[in-house]
């Protein structure tokens, strides 16, 4: 008798796994043994790409980027000179909100299939600068490392929050040297490729 309960203790306990792993499956909630990351399928079908790269610069990096290296300057006349920091709390939390949007937008650049630029709009703001369709034909066919680029400027702006939490202004001013070297090595190998230009 005692066998027999057992048997359907067994039979009972894998009916009810087997039915809680259909009904995962179903859900999309991660089973126990999963990773969370193993349930999100995210296709490039699920993104609107309404802005060009270069609109994204231009609306974005640019206003976040340049606030984060003007944030600390010498700048000398007739006067004196006078010496630019970030001072207030307000300061520091101003310079924390363009890092941190600065850190993020680096995602909108590497979704796929994203232009560089309208067909009609002209990419040449240095003098060897190649066209949107060279631009993009470059991003193409080395897309692992324009996502490294990508990555390197998170990097390079998740260095500048760090030195903002700790209202380190030498840190702040090294960091905004890192972001401006990974600018440069992913526009001097995309952008203008053929200036002679060194890129790491």
């Amino acid at each position: 008798m005692k066998e027999m309960q057992r048997k359907w203790v067994f039979i009972a306990t894998l009916a009810l796994l087997v039915a809680t792993s259909a009904c995962t499956k179903q859900t999309g909630v991660a089973a126990p043994s999963e990773s969370p990351k193993s349930t999100v399928a995210v296709n490039v079908s699920d993104f609107k790409l309404t802005a060009t790269l270069q609109e994204i610069m231009l609306s974005v990096i640019d206003p976040n980027i340049d606030p984060i290296w003007n944030s600390i300057s010498t700048v000398s006349t007739a006067e004196g000179i006078t010496e630019v920091r970030p001072e207030t709390d307000e300061d520091w939390e101003k310079l924390r909100n363009h890092a941190i949007t600065l850190r993020e937008v680096a995602n909108l650049l590497v979704i796929p299939g994203r232009k560089v630029a309208h067909p009609e709009a002209s990419t040449s703001t240095h003098h060897t600068e190649l066209h949107a369709e060279a631009i993009e034909a470059l991003i193409v066919a080395q897309w692992p490392v324009f996502v490294q680029r990508a990555h390197a400027l998170q990097d390079a702006a998740g260095l500048a929050i760090s030195a903002i939490d700790e209202k380190n202004v030498d840190r702040l001013e090294e960091a905004g040297g890192i972001i401006e070297h990974t600018c440069e090595s992913c526009h001097s190998q995309f952008w203008y490729p053929d200036d002679k230009r060194p890129t790491n």
